[in-house]
């Protein structure tokens, strides 16, 4: 008779009690975000309360305090993937190293270009005569900033990146319109921002697949890839740094200096021939020894992927951080002089809400959104990326010229559908990249192989069609859905406070 092991009871009890620790540690991780956005918001309070001691309507600057400090952290978790998505997405950056990256700049875009001046009724959307009372004011951007951080947290949890000056703009829509009625709302502005949902991706795509396109052609499907790379690679680094310095002269330093379009281009252009003199024996010397074949070219688009990302998020903070802010510092405002001001100062306090609030939530909650731009849309490489990071810079020069709302989520996630849809466009129907893999691998051995893979490769969807649905759904609604979510909002606070 065989007799079997039996554990002895304390081992059987020390293993349950291992297992419940191991799925506490587990449970207990999904509460550590939270929970330290919750610590946040209340040292933001605690802030708020240090500042405002013995203003009027204190009560009132410290839960607004608290709601754009909650509001910041949504705008890290969903806006700042735009950024660096395609970086980490392209593998030219670790996820970590693009949150230590994104995190800095934005922080530094935000306190030392963000603006000391902003619009209190955010970019003229509602009349101020309409809401001259301070406490329907008050009451109409507490519900606008509530309502826009609510849809942006419901976004990241779905995977959706949108809009957050859309989500703001919606937000103050609804609250006007609750607040004196749908005549109060400036229209002609609004059809324009409606525009910028059509506007701006597709812009954004057109020139992404415009690069893509030309890197193909010029580089990829060259018999010398690396003497095409030594030439042309220079040329696009220098084409970047151009857009760039444009985009920073225009919207990322506006607020310390207004710099005219034709300024800002004669200093891109100057960057641009310094970029391309700098590049260029870089370039030729990465370049050297490298094997002719795609995965070598890979490594020569790796380091301006990581400073476009590092710019794109300075701009980013530059410019997004009032959505934050903007009203916070209307509230502020209005609650200690007891007026409403077309145009108000941001104290720092404030402003350092919303530098530290978009990192932090970029910390703790961006990963999910970093993974869905970079990897999930469709598959990057270094020189899709580069397509995507040029192409954001260069559209809101474009849109800036034009004088056109446009959104910097729409603008890169457009990009991004770009680069995808030109690769299904290209890998179907383009008979040069035929004739290159008829030429390169239809005649080594494992000829049928070949013949069978680039047929496949012609029937696949490079851009998966669920989250591009999934993510021009939340774009069209985010607007109607902010309105009411804030027009409701607005009528249970002025219930409240009545």
């Amino acid at each position: 008779m065989v007799e079997t092991y039996r554990k002895p009871t304390l081992d059987k009890d020390l293993d349950k009690f291992a297992t419940m620790e191991e799925a506490t540690g587990l449970l207990n991780r999904g509460f550590v975000t939270p929970g330290l956005a919750i610590i946040f918001i209340f040292l933001c309070a605690i802030i708020a309360a240090v500042f405002v001691t013995g203003h009027p309507g204190a009560v009132v600057i410290i839960a607004a305090a608290m709601i754009g400090a909650y509001m910041a952290l949504n705008i890290g978790a969903n806006d700042v993937a735009n950024n660096v998505g395609p970086a980490v997405g392209s593998q030219a950056m670790t996820l970590g190293v693009a949150l230590a990256i994104a995190a800095v700049f934005e922080s530094a875009g935000a306190l030392i270009a963000g603006g000391d001046v902003v619009s209190t009724i955010s970019k003229g959307i509602i009349d101020p005569v309409a809401v001259s009372d301070p406490n329907v004011f008050i009451s109409a951007m507490m519900a606008a900033l509530v309502s826009a951080a609510m849809w942006i947290h419901l976004a990241t949890w779905l995977g959706a990146p949108v809009s957050t000056t859309h989500s703001i703009v919606g937000g103050v829509m609804g609250a006007g319109i609750a607040a004196a009625g749908v005549d109060a709302v400036n229209w002609p502005t609004m059809g324009s921002i409606a525009a910028s949902w059509v506007i701006s991706p597709f812009l954004g795509g057109l020139i992404a697949a415009g690069f893509l396109a030309f890197i193909k052609t010029a580089i990829i499907y060259q018999d010398d890839k690396i003497a095409a790379a030594r030439r042309w690679v220079p040329v696009l680094i220098a084409i970047m740094v151009g857009a760039f310095a444009t985009y920073l002269s225009l919207k990322g330093v506006k607020a310390i200096i207004k710099i005219p379009m034709g300024t800002a281009l004669l200093i891109g252009l100057g960057a641009a021939i310094a970029g391309w003199l700098i590049a260029r024996p870089v370039i030729a010397r990465q370049a050297r020894g490298l094997e002719n074949r795609n995965q070598s070219l890979r490594k020569l688009f790796g380091l301006p992927l990581i400073f476009s990302a590092a710019l794109l998020s300075f701009a980013h903070g530059a410019n997004d951080v009032a959505n934050a802010v903007g009203p916070l510092a209307a509230i502020v405002h209005t609650a200690e002089l007891g007026e409403v001001a077309p145009k108000v100062v941001i104290p720092l306090w404030v402003m350092a809400v919303g530098a530290v609030g978009i990192s932090l939530g970029l910390l703790l909650f961006g990963p999910k959104l970093i993974r869905m731009v970079g990897n999930q849309i469709t598959k990057l490489n270094p020189m899709r990326a580069y397509c995507v990071a040029l192409s954001a810079a260069i559209t809101v020069i474009i849109a800036s010229w034009l004088g056109l709302p446009v959104s910097s989520t729409h603008i890169a996630v457009g990009a991004v559908f770009g680069v995808g849809f030109f690769r299904e466009w290209y890998t179907e129907k383009s008979s040069r990249r035929a004739e290159y893999v008829a030429r390169h691998r239809i005649n080594e051995p494992g000829t049928e192989h070949a013949k069978s893979r680039l047929a496949e490769q012609r029937r696949r969807k490079l851009v998966r069609r669920s989250h591009f649905l999934q993510i021009v759904a939340a774009w069209v609604i985010t607007v109607p859905a902010a309105a009411v979510l804030s027009g409701f909002l607005f009528v249970v606070l002025r219930s409240v406070l009545a």
